[in-house]
């Protein structure tokens, strides 16, 4: 075994880096389907919560809703009020057996993560619609939208713009906390990190390596996130688009600001 810690690192690699390195493949499988299903039930959830209602509304109708949005308040106050560890333990050793299921430690890890996630992400799209000017509301509703359409076609697309920073946050904190997963058994990174760690007394060594993977898979990801926001804004520069070909449709032009004046 090498002296130096370099060549002991190196050491450690060459002996476990397979290994680490399929713990951090499935970390990322599980924080990617974690998270994409996770901002589905956000979505589900948040937009539920911000269906307004009338005093002209049908009592049966505002009954219900009230009693769905104090369900899923319920869900979303208990999933981000206690740890994600902790929700791990409970159902997959005691709620699932309870109920008679008995899916795979992968797919418990997927159903955990997301039913997590989806609990952050529905605060997160129910802000980011309420984040959305009363205005255009008002006028999609004046033209005669429906909620449906109104929501489709006019908040979600600039909600979704608004959020995707978020989006992009949770992404990057599933991949670090799947991590916790491994008290039930899933073998991701830091599961593998323990075993290398454990068969050859090298813990300092073993987890610089385990570091350096998950910067690497982190920053990864938030430099594609960002290349993602940065598509979403479009263009300075746009036309207009119009069916009046009398209308003028030059553009618009965006000045740049003065803070890219001065840097050229």
């Amino acid at each position: 075994m090498p002296t130096d810690f370099l060549g002991r690192v190196m050491a450690v690699f060459e002996r476990y880096g397979m290994s680490m390195l399929q713990g951090a493949g499935v970390s990322l499988q599980i924080a990617l389907v974690g998270t994409l299903i996770g901002c589905i039930i956000g979505f589900a959830v948040g937009i539920v919560q911000t269906i307004p209602t009338q005093q002209k509304d049908n009592p049966v109708k505002k009954g219900g809703l009230w009693l769905v949005k104090m369900v899923l308040n319920a869900y979303v106050e208990f999933f981000r009020g206690t740890p994600m560890m902790a929700q791990a333990m409970f159902i997959y050793y005691g709620l699932f057996p309870l109920m008679g299921f008995n899916p795979s430690m992968r797919q418990s890890a997927y159903f955990i993560l997301s039913i997590n996630t989806g609990a952050y992400m529905a605060e997160t799209v129910r802000g980011g619609i309420l984040s959305i000017d009363s205005g255009q509301t008002e006028g999609a509703k004046a033209i005669g939208m429906t909620h449906v359409q109104l929501m489709l076609y006019v908040i979600l697309p600039q909600a979704l713009r608004n959020i995707m920073p978020q989006i992009g946050n949770n992404l990057i904190i599933n991949i670090k906390d799947s991590c916790v997963l491994s008290v039930i058994g899933v073998a991701e990174l830091l599961y593998k990190t323990k075993a290398a760690a454990g068969a050859l007394y090298m813990n300092f060594e073993t987890y610089t390596i385990t570091m350096i993977v998950y910067f690497i898979m982190t920053f990864t990801c938030s430099r594609i996130l960002r290349w993602m926001e940065n598509r979403m804004d479009g263009s300075d520069n746009y036309d207009l688009a119009t069916t009046d070909t009398l209308a003028h449709t030059s553009g618009m032009y965006k000045y740049p600001n003065e803070k890219k004046k001065e840097a050229e």
